[in-house]
């Protein structure tokens, strides 16, 4: 599939996304949530990629959710005249959503609003810039918000949410709350951002792959699960991956290493 609303990279086991509609603050349409579709699945069948980055153009915006001047052609991003087919953008755009349980940093500047939670509710490390604001602006304009900031309850503490939500367009959460507050685990200088994300990310592909993928997808889906049940599955998953993932590795050379360095976070 030709790409026209994003870019991908694939390099070092690391696929890089790049949201880029810097021109409609990096908004999502139709023909975005049909290349996202494509890509997690193309993403998840290939071997060859350990890890995901996503990140946005540069520019004001990192996203601001849906493109509400209609940019692009054919079927609506949420197709209400559809009603009882009408489905949600975010089974597209996020990569649980698409079974694809490569883990994803998240790399965020400028403002992410609205429907860019999609893709922040379903990523495993966030990172922001330092001029980096979220917000959620929906009932500013008379529309119920329930979709993401759902989603974003496994990240934020609720009444941070409620608070997200019913201030609308009236404050935005800034980057060094965002840390406090657990939305992202690091903040760095907005020309550190992308090679921040790929340092961590490289980190991550270095592992093995049945590993890393195991872990997420164990972990992720147990939030669907009451806690006695998920920990009951969760050793299947071990059952399954750990014959796979441990021959992938030296373990002796590993534990020999008395030069492996590590960071404090």
């Amino acid at each position: 599939m030709q790409y026209e609303t994003i870019l991908v990279d694939i390099a070092d086991h690391v696929a890089t996304i790049t949201i880029n509609r810097p021109e409609a603050m990096n908004s999502f349409n139709r023909q975005m949530l049909d290349e996202f579709e494509h890509l997690w699945k193309s993403l998840a069948d290939n071997d060859d990629v350990h890890c995901c980055v996503l990140r946005a153009a540069p520019g004001k915006a990192w996203c601001t959710g849906v493109d509400v001047k209609g940019g692009g052609t054919g079927k609506p991003v949420v197709d209400l005249d559809n009603i009882w087919h009408c489905e949600d953008p975010g089974k597209y755009l996020a990569p649980k959503s698409m079974n694809c349980w490569k883990p994803v940093i998240a790399a965020i500047h400028g403002m992410a609003a609205g429907g860019a939670f999609y893709w922040l509710n379903e990523s495993d490390i966030l990172i922001c810039s330092e001029d980096a604001t979220f917000f959620d602006p929906h009932v500013t304009y008379g529309m119920t918000s329930a979709l993401e900031p759902i989603g974003m309850t496994y990240h934020m503490p609720l009444h941070d949410v409620l608070r997200m939500v019913l201030l609308g367009n009236d404050e935005r959460i800034g980057a060094e709350t965002a840390l406090r507050i657990g939305l992202v685990s690091e903040v760095v200088p907005l020309d550190r951002l992308w090679d921040r994300a790929h340092e961590l990310a490289l980190q991550v592909a270095a592992k093995p792959p049945a590993a890393t993928a195991g872990s997420v997808k164990a972990i992720w889906q147990s939030l669907d699960l009451p806690r006695s049940v998920a920990m009951m599955q969760s050793l299947k998953y071990c059952q399954i991956g750990n014959p796979v993932g441990v021959p992938q590795v030296n373990r002796a050379a590993l534990m020999a290493d008395k030069a492996k360095k590590f960071t404090v976070r």
